[in-house]
């Protein structure tokens, strides 16, 4: 279990040489290099070596690849080798976004699979959610990881929210305010910096801010009653970092984005919330971003407005930026702002003890525990939506009945899609499996219909990322339907997909594609387990009807401290 209370642990991977400095010895070039982050990863990592090693860049995030933790741990070690050229030898804040679900598959950088934080609210289960948290962290640890950018504390209060979904805890402000700072707390209790985002809230948008700059219209009331609350008891328990939203909130601030906002940064979070910690924006090559400005002028305006810890993003040429950020500063002639937010990162590596000699001893590999922890997590988070049909636990007069089950998932999750397989096997049901594209063509849409032909249960997943169904799945399961009326529909990512299946009567959730959910759910359906999960979200009662079909659907209630969220 996982106190609040539990003390910052030191979180470092020490190499040997780093010499001591005070930050007044730091040139005005040294002092912006700390306020600057780039994204690296193995393939690309030389791009940013002279940048380091002028001292340049104060920190990095490693992306997602597909490679392993040994991997991972050299890059970093190499990362940091090149920061003990530079001309003060300050070593680099190290940043990962691991916060699960749709920013995470099974096989990235090689640490363990984190469920979405979606799958974690249908559990309920803080104390597990926390431990969970406290074991990835210790392994992001292990490696010389420093930063983490979660957990998400967006209420996704609007289903048709195109890019948060599963990344939030649901549409419930304290549920997402438990569940946010269970695994808050845990990542800390790692030694883990937990960077919560993305402040003010990017919960109810309509618009991707990767592509386009999201509005969100709601009064600040709303704001403050809603998507403001689980950022505000952040920062009473001493959150250490706030990301920032490429979104605008007019109640705030007419004219920019929270990134660039002076009173968003300074005047709400700041002053009125009481907030010391480290100001991060979003990464500023998305368009929420760069429709206003470009890369360097958007650092120069977010490090102006409050902004302590700058994103570049990716494909950028750091010496090149750097001099067109530092020409920037110059023309605002914001050198003191600058100045406070690299103090601002220089302490917190002073606090991690990255510039002292001594090296923490790490905890065992918690690999196990880690499973373990998952495995009883994913019991109690898988969702029995609904159950018209009666199908639930099935039961069959054949001594070895036929069960098929179609997947609509990327070839990377196939290691996972295999365990829904072990409870029927076990039951010595016949087993037949396909796992089609994402978007199945007509030959695949051929071989689900023949796996279905004859079968007296049929297990279909559907899987979308957000609220727009995948029209060539929704054909393809409407015909298994068709075909088969014996039909279970697993949700296995958005439940805002299941209104698009009205007509399907049996309708499970399991929030996201990992091998103990797939079982779970599997379990429930022959009856080795009862469902325990609730649905962290309110599904919209007005959704599109299939020609097919004039039935509708219930709404599943999520509670809310704003009546009007009821009302959408």
């Amino acid at each position: 279990m996982i106190k609040k209370g539990l003390l910052f642990l030191l979180c470092l991977w020490v190499l040997p040489g780093w010499g001591a400095v005070t930050f007044d010895e730091l040139s005005a070039e040294e002092q912006l290099g700390q306020t600057l982050v780039a994204f690296v990863d193995v393939d690309s990592a030389e791009l940013v070596r002279p940048a380091i090693e002028q001292g340049k860049l104060g920190g990095v995030l490693i992306q997602w690849g597909n490679y392993s933790v040994r991997e991972t741990r050299r890059l970093i070690n190499k990362l940091q080798e090149w920061a003990a050229q530079s001309p003060h030898k300050i070593p680099l804040l190290i940043a990962i976004d691991y916060e699960g679900g749709t920013v995470y598959t099974p096989i990235t950088l090689g640490f363990e699979y984190l469920p979405t934080n979606m799958m974690l609210a249908a559990s309920q289960d803080e104390e597990k959610a926390a431990t969970l948290a406290y074991l990835a962290g210790l392994q992001l640890r292990r490696v010389g990881v420093h930063v983490n950018f979660s957990p998400v504390l967006d209420v996704n209060s609007n289903p048709r929210n195109p890019i948060i979904g599963v990344r939030s805890f649901g549409g419930d402000v304290s549920t997402v305010t438990k569940m946010g700072m269970a695994l808050m707390n845990g990542f800390r209790a790692a030694g883990i910096v937990p960077i919560v985002k993305h402040f003010p809230g990017h919960g109810d948008t309509e618009i991707d801010s990767h592509y386009a700059v999201p509005v969100v219209n709601a009064s600040k009331a709303e704001l403050k009653q809603v998507h403001l609350a689980p950022f505000e008891q952040a920062v009473k328990q001493g959150v250490p970092g706030v990301m920032t939203g490429h979104v605008l909130y007019p109640a705030l601030d007419k004219n920019n984005v929270a990134s660039f906002s002076k009173p968003i940064l300074q005047g709400l979070l700041r002053q009125e919330m009481g907030f010391d910690g480290l100001i991060v924006t979003d990464s500023l090559d998305m368009k929420g971003a760069t429709s206003f400005c470009t890369i360097a002028g958007c650092a120069a305006r977010s490090l102006e407005a409050g902004a302590d810890w700058i994103l570049l993003g990716r494909y950028i040429k750091p010496l090149t930026l750097f001099a067109q950020i530092e020409e920037a500063v110059q023309k605002k002639q914001i050198q003191p702002r600058v100045r406070e937010a690299a103090r601002r990162v220089f302490a917190l590596k002073e606090r991690l003890g990255l510039l002292s000699e001594t090296s923490p001893s790490l905890p065992e590999p918690t690999e196990k525990v880690y499973k373990t922890t998952l495995e009883e997590l994913s019991k109690e988070a898988v969702t029995l939506v609904r159950d018209y049909n009666g199908l639930v636990p099935f039961s069959s007069p054949k001594s070895r009945p036929t069960v098929c089950t179609v997947f609509f998932a990327p070839s990377r999750f196939a290691d996972q899609l295999m365990h829904v397989s072990k409870p029927f096997l076990a039951r010595n049901y016949h087993v037949r499996t396909y796992n089609a594209p994402l978007t199945p063509r007509e030959k695949d849409i051929t071989r689900a219909l023949k796996c279905a032909d004859g079968a007296d249960l049929v297990v279909v997943a559907s899987l979308q990322w957000a609220d727009k169904a995948n029209q060539s799945q929704k054909y393809t399961i409407e015909k298994l339907q068709a075909r088969n009326k014996n039909l279970i529909l697993l949700s296995v990512m958005s439940p805002y997909d299941i209104p698009h299946y009205p007509t399907v009567g049996t309708v499970l959730a399991t929030y996201g594609l990992n091998s103990f959910m797939l079982q779970t759910a599997a379990d429930v359906i022959v009856g080795n387990a009862q469902a325990q999960g609730i649905m962290p979200v309110e599904l919209p009662e007005n959704f599109e009807v299939s020609s097919s079909s004039k039935v509708s659907m219930r709404p599943i209630p999520a509670h809310s401290l704003d009546p009007r969220l009821r009302e959408r």
